[in-house]
This record gives structure tokens, C-alpha cells and sequence, in this order.
């Protein structure tokens, strides 16, 4: 495969005209959108009339004028069309770890309230820490009697679910390999033997189809600053299925998950729906910025989309082994196209130092310990001749061995 092929490829890219939508750095190949996506021309816009109108002059009177108050449905109801979900289950707010504490202490009640003696949350060693934290943290607010946590290796992870299951909790799309599980199959296990299930979206949604509903998904989370594009730290979402409204409740009761926020009364009633979900204010320039990014998904087919993030890897590593780079780097990634995710992970020793000499040749990867390279795509914005030019310049950087340099050996805070 050579440049005149793949330039052919950018011609028929059915996504080459989205690439104008974004703010794409100048002499860069950004490769680490399922770390944190580009920002779009919409989002800096937004962000600037948002500023300069809505704060600047209209002040308090855009909680109305400007529909502040309802942004975190606004943009829940954009998110749930990326994933499968009917109206009114998806709301946007707080980050993943939040959104998780309310998922699985909403879970756990439903569940031991009918059955008080399943009391294991089932998740899988390698699950992004953060959801096993949260698990853990939960464990010690509601006592052992009433939340384990058990994790198994994700190749048995449907083997464990039992009578003392409670929930399992998943990552669709493995952070460190991209592996991605058969969530339809894994819930459909769970609930024959009486479990619930949360699903972490954060590597899948906006990357790839995702059908909450039609797989029975209990509850979701999921965050908007990777594929969504909705800037570092923006705010997260939940979803809970809506058969589930009427027994869940969560623990962090603020005001704007009450029914009626500007009554003030002094006891909380939970929202009837989706929106019991929300706690404290939301930041209204950080909501703004994820409604705006969303904008560029209008009239996007999510399967084309997934077709061409599985192109730009199949192309990625092709690439790789024309440079008999593929026995230097190894793949930790499924061999098979329909178990992966937008991303390949590759295992080598000096995995920081090569991401660091990358981003020096303007080659932006990342590194996840102890030793991964990962190389993230997203077909809004990633072009065939970026693939190319990435695997050029890795070939060079191992060629001359830049990433032993020195300067290489000391890891940054954020790696």
C-alpha cells in the first residue's frame, strides 16, 4: 500500500468533509481522541456568544432566556440518540464516578429489595479503575452486607454471574486493550440469572453503534471529552432504563433532582424520571460546550462510522507490518475486527518513551502502564493520510532509536 493508495482512500471517505468542522491543530496527527477529542468550530462559537451575550449581558435571565435550566436534558436527549436509547432515559451531569455512585447504589437497592442476599457487584480485573474504585467506595457507605466486589478476568466474567450476583458492571470497550465484550450477550446472561447490569461507555459512545435498549441495558455512564468531543473534564451522563424509574433511587439528593427545585422545600421528592438523576447546579459553560460539540454528529450513520474506524486501524497496522514493525510492537488487541474498538494497543518495553518521541515528530499517541502504546481513532476527524504519516514517522523514531533518549526515561504527572 503505498501514498497514492491511500490518498485514494481520503477521496472516497464518505467523513472527509467533517474534518472541516473541527479546530485540527496545524502540523500535527492526533491520534489520542479516545483520550480527549478536538475540538469543533461549533463548540468555540458557542462557547464565545455563551461569554459574551448569555453571561456577559444577559446574566441570570438565561437560566431562562437562554434554556440554561435545561441543558443537562437537552443534551442527555442528543447523547441517548448516539446510544440506542428512547427519550427521556439519558441526562448529562457530574463525571463517570459520580454517575456510577448513583447507578450502582439505584441498583443494588432495586435488586435487594427483592433479594437481600445478592450482594456481589461482579466486574473485571482490568476494568478502568476508577469504576472499581467507585465500587469499593460504595462497599465501605453501604457495609459489606450489602456491596462485594469480585472481579474475575473478562474472558469469564459471564461464567461468574450467580445466585449472589447482584450487578455487573462493564466496560464495553477495554480502556488498555480496545477489546470490546458482547454486551447484548453478557446482559442477556445476567438477567436469566436474576442480575442487573451497568455498562461504562466511555470507549464506545460516539465511536461506534451502541443499542441500550434493544440489548435491556439496566443503566449506563458514560463521558462526553473522548469521542463526543465536549472538552477536558466535561460533564458525564447517565442512563437508566425506564422500567426502572419508579423503584430507583440514589443517595446524592440535591436540588436539582428534586421535583420541584424552586419551591425550596425543605424535604427532598425525588423527579419522577430520569432527572432524579441530577444533584447541584450544572456548569453551565462546560454543558454548553458538549451541546454544541454534539452538533457534528447530524446525519451521521454510526455503522459508517464504524466501518471506517475499523479501515484506519486495518490500514494502521498493515502499515505496520510493510515496516516489519509488528514482531517489535505487539498487539494486545483482538485479532478479530468486531471485537475491537476504535483504538490499537500494542505492547513494548519502552512504550512511554516511544509515545514521547512520537508527540516530539508531531505524532500525538498515548502511553497506559505498565508498558502500552495506544493509538486511538476517530473517523470524524482522523484521515488515511494521517495513518500513513503516523506510521512514517514510527518507523523513523524506532529506526533511530529516539525514544531511549534521555529525555525520555523521567515520566510526566499525566502520562
Amino acid at each position: 500500500m503505498n501514498l497514492t493508495d491511500i490518498q485514494e482512500l481520503d477521496i472516497i471517505d464518505p467523513f472527509a468533509k467533517h474534518r472541516e468542522q473541527f479546530q485540527l491543530p496545524e502540523n500535527k496527527v492526533y491520534l489520542d481522541g479516545n483520550s480527549l477529542g478536538i475540538m469543533t468550530k461549533a463548540t468555540e462559537t458557542r462557547l464565545q456568544n455563551v461569554i459574551q451575550q448569555q453571561w456577559s449581558q444577559d446574566l441570570i435571565n438565561s437560566w431562562n432566556d437562554h434554556n440554561w435550566v435545561n441543558l443537562p436534558q437537552t443534551v442527555g436527549e442528543k447523547i441517548a440518540h448516539l446510544i440506542g436509547a428512547e427519550p427521556e432515559q439519558t441526562i448529562c451531569c457530574d463525571s463517570i464516578s459520580v454517575n456510577l455512585f448513583k447507578a450502582l447504589t439505584a441498583a443494588l437497592t432495586i435488586v435487594q429489595t427483592q433479594d437481600s442476599e445478592r450482594t456481589v457487584v461482579l466486574s473485571t480485573k482490568d476494568n478502568f479503575p476508577t469504576d472499581l474504585y467507585m465500587v469499593q467506595g460504595v462497599a465501605q457507605f453501604l457495609g459489606q452486607h450489602r456491596c462485594q466486589l469480585k472481579l474475575v478476568d473478562e474472558s469469564e466474567l459471564e461464567q461468574h454471574i450467580n445466585s449472589k450476583t447482584a450487578l455487573v458492571l462493564a466496560t464495553e470497550v477495554n480502556f488498555r486493550t480496545g477489546r470490546r465484550i458482547n454486551a447484548k450477550q453478557l446482559v442477556a446472561n445476567a438477567h436469566e440469572n436474576g442480575a442487573l447490569v451497568i455498562l461504562d461507555l466511555a470507549h464506545s459512545a460516539g465511536a461506534m453503534p451502541v443499542h441500550l435498549d434493544d440489548w435491556q441495558v439496566d443503566f449506563a455512564v458514560g463521558c462526553t471529552y473522548k469521542y463526543l468531543n465536549g472538552g477536558p473534564g466535561a460533564p458525564a451522563f447517565i442512563y437508566a432504563a425506564k422500567r426502572h424509574h419508579k423503584n430507583m433511587s440514589q443517595p446524592l439528593s440535591g436540588w436539582f433532582g428534586h421535583a420541584r427545585p424552586f419551591d425550596f422545600s425543605p424535604e427532598y421528592e425525588p423527579a419522577a424520571g430520569i432527572q432524579q438523576m441530577l444533584t447541584g447546579t450544572p456548569s453551565v459553560l462546560a454543558m454548553s460546550a458538549v451541546d454544541a460539540a454534539l452538533d457534528v454528529f447530524k446525519g451521521v450513520s454510526l455503522e459508517k462510522l464504524r466501518e471506517k474506524s475499523l479501515q484506519l486501524s486495518d490500514v494502521f497496522h498493515q502499515l505496520l507490518k510493510t515496516h516489519d514493525l509488528d514482531d517489535v510492537l505487539q498487539p494486545i488487541f483482538p485479532e478479530q475486527r468486531s471485537e475491537r474498538g476504535s483504538q490499537l494497543s500494542y505492547h513494548y518495553e519502552h512504550a512511554y518513551g516511544l509515545c514521547q518521541a512520537l508527540i516530539q515528530r508531531g505524532v500525538v499517541a498515548d502511553f497506559r502502564a505498565p508498558n502500552y502504546i495506544r493509538f486511538g481513532f476517530t473517523p470524524l476527524y482522523n484521515s488515511f493520510e494521517d495513518i500513513w504519516q503516523a506510521a512514517e514517522q514510527l518507523r523513523q523514531v524506532l529506526a533511530e532509536n529516539e525514544h531511549l533518549d534521555p529525555r525520555w526515561q523521567q515520566r510526566n504527572t499525566v502520562t
